[in-house]
């Protein structure tokens, strides 16, 4: 838990560095993807859903979806396919 923890909190400061900058597609790609894979992973192995769903993880999901909105207006097939959206939703 702590490691997932600590994790959001990098990502989260990372992001809140850059708060008026936008994100390259690239930088856009790989949030993305690390933090739905370490969501995912760190769920399999049984870290609370409190924990999972904090508030730095839900700041970091709407700094993603915005920007991935931004990207998908300004470059219709930058991200290709890569989305905050989980297939299951």
């Amino acid at each position: 838990q702590q490691w997932y923890s600590n994790s959001m909190k990098v990502i989260s400061m990372w992001l809140a560095d850059r708060l008026d900058l936008q994100l390259h597609i690239y930088q856009l790609k790989t949030l993305i993807k690390i933090v739905k894979k370490s969501y995912r992973d760190f769920r399999l192995q049984g870290v609370m859903e409190g924990t999972l769903n904090s508030k730095t993880y839900d700041t970091i999901h709407s700094r993603l979806t915005v920007e991935e909105a931004t990207v998908s207006v300004t470059d219709a097939g930058g991200l290709q396919g890569i989305t905050m959206k989980d297939s299951d939703e």
